[in-house]
């Protein structure tokens, strides 16, 4: 046994059978006269549309969205560079300083 698929529907499709049931139209004899697998689908997309206007009815992109465009870093002088790698270097000094006395450390 396998699983059904999901269906999607074209936004023309979906507008379409909203726009017939806001007219007066049964949701329920419009999806059984669609094909569709319930009544309850008419009746959200009437909902989203309600809610949100035609768009609401096109297909969403998948996937995660883009990053934006932000503006770019801002500039750093060399003076706050160079005190950043100093710090940096400064710091890979002591550590490799400790990991040479447990080194020796470990010898005796």
């Amino acid at each position: 046994m396998t699983k059904p698929t999901k269906q999607s529907y074209p936004f023309e499709f979906k507008r379409a059978l909203v726009e017939r049931v806001l007219a007066g139209e049964d949701a329920q004899a419009l999806a059984a006269e669609a094909g569709l697998s319930s009544p309850e689908l008419v009746k959200t997309w009437v909902r989203k549309y309600r809610l949100e206007g035609a768009d609401a009815l096109r297909a969403k992109p998948k996937g995660r969205p883009k990053k934006p465009d932000g503006p770019p870093p801002p500039e750093v002088s060399e003076l706050e560079r160079l005190r950043r790698e100093n710090e940096r270097l400064r710091a890979e000094v002591a550590y490799l300083g400790k990991l040479r006395a447990l080194r020796a450390q470990e010898r005796r």
